[in-house]
C-alpha cells in the first residue's frame, strides 16, 4: 500500500506541557484508521496537525511526499468532520453540501450531479430541500459527511463525530461510515476514545497514552497481542498478573505453572500475564490448579460479569454460565489464552477487578474530549 501521510518525530507542548512526546506514524491510502485512546492522550492533536490547524514544535507532516507543515488548511487536499458539524443553519441540506463547489464556482449543472449523489451516498436521497435544523443528529452528521466528502478530498478527518449519537444510532453509523469510506477510497483518519467503535471500524488501529504512541496494528493484533498493560486494559477488559517466564512455552503466575504458546523471553524473566475473561472456562474447584470464592455476579444480558477472589486478586470472568455469589470454583486456561507481555511503566497498574463496577468505568470514559 502507497503511503499518503508521514509524521516524522512529532512533539507539540501547550503551556509548557507536553501534549506529543516524538511520534512518528504513516498512513495508507485508501486506509480507515483510528487514534484511540483516553481524554488527553494526544490523538486530537496529532489530527489537527494532520488537518493544519495545529503546527508541530517539532518534526515533520509529510503529505504525498511534500512537507506541509507550514501548509494553510484550505490548501491541503484534506477535509474535516468535527462533533459539531458546523453546518449552515440558513441553508438547506443541498446547500450545505453544496458550499464548496459553490466556493470553487463549479457549474449548476456539476453542482446538482455531485450533491445527488452525495446524498445518495449518506442515505439522504430527497432531503435536499429540508432545513438543517429539522433534522435528527444522525441526519444532521451525513450531511456533514456528505458536504465534506463532495470536493473528493484524499483524506478525511473525523474528530469524534459519534459522540453526541444515542448507542443505536452510533452503531448504525460505525457501520455506514465504513461503507463510506469503501466506495470512495478516501482515507479516514477517525479520532475516539471509544474501544467498541475502534475495534468495529478500523483497517489500523493507533493506541495512544501520555503523548506517545503505545501500538500499532490490526484490530485483532491489539486485542489478541497488547504490547503493555496499558493497551490490555485499555482495549476491552483483560486479568493482569504478575509472572515469571520460566523458558519457551511455560510460565509461572498465580503460585502454578502454565503452558502458553510465547517464545523470546529470558529464562525466569518477570512479565505481565494476560488473561481476557470470555477465555476462562468454568471448572469444578477440584479440576483447576486455580480456584477461588465469587464475590460478585453481574447479568450483562448476553453473559454473566463474574468476579472472582484467587488469593486476594480478583478477576473477571464473562460465562454464560450460571454462579451464585459465594461459590467456591474453579478456572480453567488453555495454553492459547495466555497472553505475555514484557514488563512496562503500566506494569501493576491494572488488571485487578477489586474496585471494578460498571458506574465507575462509565465515569472515569465520559462522551467527548477535551482538546488533547
Amino acid at each position: 500500500m502507497k503511503k499518503i501521510i508521514e509524521l516524522k518525530n512529532i512533539s507539540k507542548s501547550f503551556d509548557g506541557e507536553k501534549v506529543l512526546d516524538n511520534i512518528s506514524l504513516y498512513i495508507n491510502d485508501n486506509e480507515f484508521i483510528t487514534l484511540l485512546g483516553p481524554s488527553g492522550c494526544g490523538k486530537t492533536t496529532t489530527l489537527r496537525m494532520i488537518g493544519g490547524f495545529t503546527q508541530p514544535d517539532e518534526g515533520d507532516v509529510i503529505f504525498m511526499g511534500e512537507r506541509i507543515n507550514d501548509t494553510p488548511p484550505h490548501k491541503r487536499n484534506v477535509n474535516t468532520v468535527f462533533q459539531k458539524y458546523a453546518l449552515f443553519p440558513h441553508l438547506n441540506v443541498f446547500e450545505n453540501v453544496a458550499f464548496p463547489l459553490r466556493q470553487r464556482r463549479v457549474s449548476k449543472k456539476e453542482i446538482t450531479e455531485k450533491v445527488n449523489q452525495m446524498l445518495s451516498l449518506v442515505m439522504l436521497p430527497g432531503f435536499g430541500n429540508r432545513s438543517v435544523t429539522s433534522l435528527s443528529g444522525g441526519q444532521q452528521q451525513r450531511v456533514a459527511i456528505a458536504r465534506a466528502l463532495i470536493s473528493h478530498p484524499k483524506v478525511l478527518l473525523l474528530d469524534e463525530p459519534l459522540g453526541a449519537l444515542d448507542l443505536k444510532l452510533r452503531k448504525d453509523m460505525q457501520q455506514e461510515l465504513k461503507k463510506i469510506q469503501k466506495s470512495t477510497g478516501i482515507t479516514f483518519v477517525f479520532v475516539t476514545h471509544d474501544q467498541e467503535e475502534a475495534l468495529s471500524m478500523s483497517d489500523t488501529i493507533v493506541v495512544m497514552n501520555e503523548g506517545k504512541i503505545q501500538q500499532i496494528g490490526t484490530p485483532i493484533d491489539i486485542y489478541n497481542e497488547p504490547k503493555n498493560a496499558f493497551v490490555a486494559d485499555f482495549i476491552g477488559e483483560s486479568n493482569i498478573v504478575d509472572g515469571v517466564m520460566l523458558e519457551d512455552y511455560k510460565v509461572r503466575f498465580a503460585g502454578h505453572t502454565f503452558a502458553c504458546l510465547d517464545t523470546g523471553f529470558g529464562k525466569n524473566e518477570p512479565v505481565d500475564v494476560v488473561i481476557r475473561p470470555e477465555d476462562v472456562d468454568i471448572v469444578p474447584a477440584q479440576d483447576a490448579m486455580l480456584s477461588g470464592t465469587v464475590t460478585s455476579v453481574t447479568f450483562m444480558g448476553v453473559h454473566n460479569e463474574i468476579i472472582v477472589d484467587i488469593a486476594g486478586f480478583k478477576w473477571m470472568i464473562q460465562t454464560t454460565d450460571s454462579v451464585d455469589e459465594g461459590a467456591h470454583i474453579g478456572l480453567s486456561l488453555d495454553p492459547d489464552s495466555i497472553h505475555i507481555m514484557k514488563k512496562s511503566k503500566y506494569s501493576g497498574m491494572f488488571g485487578d477487578y477489586s474496585s471494578f463496577s460498571n458506574e465507575l468505568d462509565e465515569l472515569s470514559n465520559p462522551g467527548g474530549d477535551t482538546e488533547e
